[in-house]
């Protein structure tokens, strides 16, 4: 059994990997925004990035700043098989997942206005905002000292592979399925 975790920056394709490895690879994939969604239903907030950021910060600090990953690593662990998990947003995240074993971290990034061309035609109900917010959200995002914030520049200094997507899908397959190999998945 592999567990794999996805980081990136908003936009750069996180979910374009984990839709290669579901659908060519047969990995099962757990999705912290949906674990997170969950909790802000729970909890009757608006669905909105303020509140993904807010509601999994507190869960961090609350109980640690890899709880969210553990929780969904427990899921993964039950399935037996490969698994995807996306994604990985703090330093305490990547080092309880290499404590685990059997852990590659891949990481993804892109142009800026690349990515948020991309977040406009996805959008979901987080990525209706304007450019500059999303420059201030990936921000925001980037770096903490707060064990307990995202930090995904760390993540993505701390990833096994990083696959730059400037380009089209087909080239992003086509670089995951090489790593695949050197890996021998």
């Amino acid at each position: 059994m592999l567990i794999i975790g996805i980081t990136g920056t908003l936009g750069a394709g996180k979910g374009t990997i984990v839709d290669y490895l579901v659908q060519e690879k047969g990995f099962v994939h757990f999705s912290v925004r949906g674990f997170i969604t969950e909790e802000i239903n729970r909890q009757g907030l608006p669905v909105n990035r303020d509140s993904m950021v807010t509601v999994a910060n507190k869960l961090r600090a609350d109980h640690s700043p890899s709880y969210i990953i553990d929780q969904l690593y427990e899921q993964a662990l039950l399935t037996g098989e490969n698994c995807i998990i996306e994604s990985i947003r703090t330093p305490g995240e990547v080092d309880s997942l290499r404590e685990k074993g059997n852990f590659l971290l891949f990481a993804v990034d892109a142009d800026p206005l690349l990515r948020y061309d991309r977040i406009v035609m996805r959008n979901s109900e987080t990525d209706r905002i304007s450019y500059k917010t999303f420059i201030s959200n990936e921000e925001r995002e980037m770096q903490s000292n707060d064990p307990a914030k995202q930090n995904i520049g760390k993540c993505i200094e701390q990833a096994d592979q990083i696959f730059y997507n400037n380009s089209s899908v087909d080239v992003l397959y086509k670089l995951i399925e090489m790593e695949l190999i050197k890996l021998n998945i």
